[in-house]
């Protein structure tokens, strides 16, 4: 009995009919048997299993060996249907060019959005334990104040360091021409908590960290290349820093950047040197970032920093409200994450919307086989084999689509890189690497798979005898036809969402171009002008060199008026700060009103057009030892003297209890601020020639201003000569940021005009896809029937009655292709409301108008086959059927 088990087990094992066998259930029955023979003759139990178990160990090996033999034959068979796949391909180059444009656009497309999203939100932020990083909020906002820093330092025990950072312009001396830098002074153990080691030299020691210390800096990697050439020997050397030397100690990474929200175009790092500043709470200026220690949630460390900020605000009333921590990654790319998702969606449905197309192709493709495919059946080949055999096709196809995808995927980012807003944190970074690739492979794959398995199965599944009979004739009716229509259909509903978000989209840019920005951006050029480190540096000069400035200026040929303020609406940073209204109660510490204040010369409003609604503009009289005075905005206007002339009104940037007052002499109409589309902030408006101006303690104004000149015609014909006469004052003055004003405005609406484009261009694409679907589903349906369509006009139908009928079925599939989209939209454009401006995420308007061209384009694609069909002669019509 034993000997013919083992003799079937072993003649299953060698042949090919195994794999039709569970092997793993054979070998164990055949093992216990052999075990129970032999404890039957005598052996022990323990002696038998082990006998047995050698034995079996034989079939184990045989059953690898079959195993391997399988694999081999797999793809051996793979490899044969793959040539097969790629002969078939070639016979046919029109459809095969076709469907690898369609495919190339969708996974090209998505492969480089998903690389955007992959360098921006899915990578770990380059430093140590990222997800340890938090930074701290005050107010909130993310400046804070000294004092309070080191108090929270102190205190917090679910915190393993906390480390600070302030912004820093500078002025690098020592070539042709001071050139303005963007730098951070940080506290010394920033960068160890970070986890980040310089390229060349060390970082920062604690004995620099102190005020009096040798000054000491590290150098940015593109700074180092671009200024000093890369030289190896830059470390140890000194480098002129606003008129005064620096040590350079070291030089970072190349890539590296920190604050990656903030300062991100900084490019050297010196110390901070917070000792002489641990009892200020009033002036928030440094940016905080902390640590967890080991163990700690950052649920846990927000809640004791809670308490803490709740223990101080008791001591230090308005100092620490609104005092919260949060994830750096969170930080960095939270306004850029809805943004990149809705974008990662939109290209999904412009892949869905290229597999359907291409699925419809196979369909039309399928049938125009029919012939061939009922003989290979007919000779033998099982349905499996016929469904492995098409679906190695559509695998190969997609794989071809995929690697064309690739190549314009990098085409792709490149120009995402060269047009992208400057909000997107490590767009630079994004690149095809293998992790990209690998993802771009499985898409393939999938894509290939979705859009051939139906086409394979229906055309497996056909009668061999039938389609021998019929040939390549048929109808349209059937499940083929019913799944042309549902392709068709989904293929316009996918359309519409992507042309529904970018209709809302144009809205906004529209919305946002048509927003007033309080002045007139026209012939208006603008400059950074910083005297660090120059001779007009002093505070006796400045004044002077100032008034200077502007006579030079305001004489140069083409220029129509001149001045200066210390920051640009809509360019610079916005400094707000603390005032009180003469004759109104005094508020509670930090619960009085805040306002952004710009300090300007003389002719400001008149070069910016930024009309005065009431009173007068500064003027020669408003200088040192005037009376002081101050012109606020509509938006303070309406607040605090609302229906009463606020022109004599006074108010003070002080403490109240021990005020300055500043007179009211004029109201300004209300400017758009940094956030461009933002509702107005409260704004005042503060004299450069006055003695005293808010936060000067040097008694002289600041030592940058920001110069505007406003010429008569092209304010970029001007440039150069503003340029060259501040130099011609001044050659060591940094002249930074030439720009115009319209340039300005472009910058700050770059994110909106950034997804727009992105949108509009894969709802293009979707368009002319969909538009291209429609015209192949209609074209292969009316060539299908032909001959019903010559004997309906050899029986007396009109052409207008057939063209009916051919774009009455192309009406009913676009309204269901319209109903099913219009409902997806309004479903998933609420979910971008957070990047639309002036118009509603279900704006009847846009769905109206997108459903009619929808609509419109589908009905145009049905009408070109259906006129070919009507004018064709019905007698051959009937002859060719």
């Amino acid at each position: 009995m034993l000997f013919p088990r083992a003799l079937s087990l072993w003649r299953n094992l060698v042949h090919r009919d195994a794999r039709e066998r569970d092997l793993d259930a054979e070998v164990r029955s055949y093992a216990a048997m052999l075990e129970e023979e032999m404890v039957e003759r005598g052996l022990p139990r323990e002696e038998a299993r082990r006998r047995a178990a050698i034995e079996v160990g034989g079939a184990e090996q045989v059953k690898e060996d079959v195993r391997a033999v399988r694999m081999g034959a797999l793809l051996e068979a793979t490899g044969r249907d793959a040539r097969h796949a790629l002969r078939a391909l070639a016979r046919t180059p029109g459809f095969t060019l076709a469907a690898v444009a369609a495919l190339a656009l969708g996974i090209g497309a998505t492969t480089a959005i998903f690389s955007v999203v992959d360098a921006v939100l899915l990578r770990p932020l380059p430093y140590r334990d990222p997800e340890g990083l938090a930074v701290v909020f005050n107010h909130g906002f993310t400046a804070v104040s000294p004092a309070n820093l080191l108090d929270w330092k102190r205190q917090a025990t679910r915190l393993s360091g906390l480390a600070a950072a302030e912004s820093w312009g500078t002025n690098l001396g020592g070539g042709d021409r001071t050139e303005r830098l963007e730098g951070v002074h940080v506290s010394a153990d920033l960068f160890p908590m970070l986890g980040v080691t310089p390229l060349q030299g060390r970082l920062f020691g604690p004995e620099e960290d102190r005020p009096g210390s040798p000054r000491a800096v590290l150098l940015g990697y593109r700074l180092w290349q671009r200024r000093f050439g890369g030289d190896p020997g830059i470390v140890g050397r000194p480098i002129l820093l606003d008129g005064e030397a620096h040590t350079v100690v070291g030089v970072m990474p190349r890539g590296f950047e920190f604050p990656p929200f903030w300062a991100t175009g900084a490019e050297l790092w010196a110390p901070l040197a917070l000792a002489d500043r641990s009892a200020n709470r009033e002036a928030e200026s440094l940016r905080a970032f902390a640590r967890l220690a080991p163990g700690a949630s950052l649920a846990e460390a927000r809640a004791e920093l809670a308490a803490i900020a709740a223990r101080l605000e008791r001591a230090y009333p308005g100092t620490n409200r609104d005092v919260t921590l949060r994830a750096l990654d969170d930080v960095v790319v939270g306004h850029v994450r809805l943004a990149l998702y809705v974008l990662l969606g939109a290209v999904s449905f412009l892949l869905l919307i290229a597999c359907a197309n291409v699925a419809h192709m196979l369909l039309a493709r399928a049938a125009a086989r029919q012939r061939e495919i009922a003989l290979r059946a007919a000779l033998g080949a099982g349905r499996g084999r016929l469904l492995r055999q098409l679906l190695t096709e559509s695998l190969v196809l997609a794989l071809i689509g995929g690697a064309a995808g690739v190549g314009l995927a990098a085409a792709a980012l490149r120009a995402l890189v060269a047009i992208s807003p400057g909000n997107l944190p490590r767009l630079e970074t994004a690149g095809l690497d293998p992790s990209v690739l690998v993802v771009t492979a499985l898409v393939s794959l999938a894509t290939g798979v979705a859009f051939g398995v139906v086409p394979a199965l229906q055309a497996a599944r056909q009668d061999p005898s039938a389609s021998l009979r019929e040939g390549e004739r048929g109808s349209t009716a059937g499940g083929g036809h019913r799944l042309r229509r549902a392709l068709m259909a989904s293929e316009l509903g996918l359309a519409l969402v992507l042309l529904v978000g970018a209709g809302l989209m144009i809205r906004t840019f529209v919305a946002l171009r048509a927003f007033d920005p309080g002045f007139d951006t026209r012939h208006v050029v603008s400059a950074v002008v910083s005297l660090t480190g120059s001779r007009a540096a002093d505070p006796p000069r400045r004044l002077a060199f100032y008034r200077e400035m502007l006579e030079r200026v305001r004489a140069l040929p083409g220029v129509e008026q001149a001045a200066t303020i210390n920051h640009l609406p809509l360019a610079g940073d916005v400094w707000r700060v603390p005032f009180h209204v003469e004759g109104r109660p005094l508020d509670a510490p930090g619960e009085g009103p805040r306002a952004t204040y710009r300090v300007v010369s003389p002719g400001y409003f008149a070069t910016m057009s930024l009309p005065l609604v009431r009173g007068r503009d500064f003027g020669a009289d408003d200088a040192l030892g005037a009376d002081g005075v101050v012109i606020v905005n509509e938006s303070v206007a309406q607040r605090f003297w609302p229906g009463v002339d606020p022109v004599g009104r006074r108010i003070t940037l002080d403490d109240p209890e021990k005020p300055v007052w500043l007179t009211v002499v004029g109201v300004a109409r209300n400017a758009a601020r940094g956030e461009w589309a933002a509702a107005p902030d409260q704004e005042v408006y503060l004299p450069l020639l006055q003695s005293r101006t808010y936060l000067e303690k040097e008694g002289g104004p600041f030592t940058f201003m920001t110069l505007v000149v406003k010429a008569r015609e092209d304010p970029g014909a001007i440039a150069s000569s503003v340029r060259s006469a501040v130099w011609q004052l001044d050659g060591s003055v940094a002249v930074s940021d030439l720009q115009t004003m319209e340039e300005v405005v472009a910058h700050s609406t770059a994110s909106p005009r950034f997804y727009l484009l992105l949108l509009g261009s894969f709802a293009a694409v979707a368009l002319v896809l969909a538009a291209v679907g429609v015209y192949g589903v209609m074209s292969y349906s009316v060539a299908r029937r032909r001959g019903e369509i010559g004997i309906r006009m050899a029986l007396g139908a009109r052409p207008r009655d057939v063209l009916a009928l051919v774009m009455g079925e192309s009406l009913g599939v676009a309204a269901a292709g319209a109903v099913s989209g219009l409902a997806c939209a309004l479903a998933l454009t609420r979910l971008m409301s957070g990047l639309l401006y002036g118009v509603a995420a279900s704006d009847p308007a846009t769905f109206a108008s997108v459903a009619a061209v929808l609509t419109l384009v589908a009905l145009v694609a049905a009408w070109l086959p259906a006129r070919r069909a009507i004018r064709a002669d019905p007698l051959a019509a009937l002859r060719s059927h």
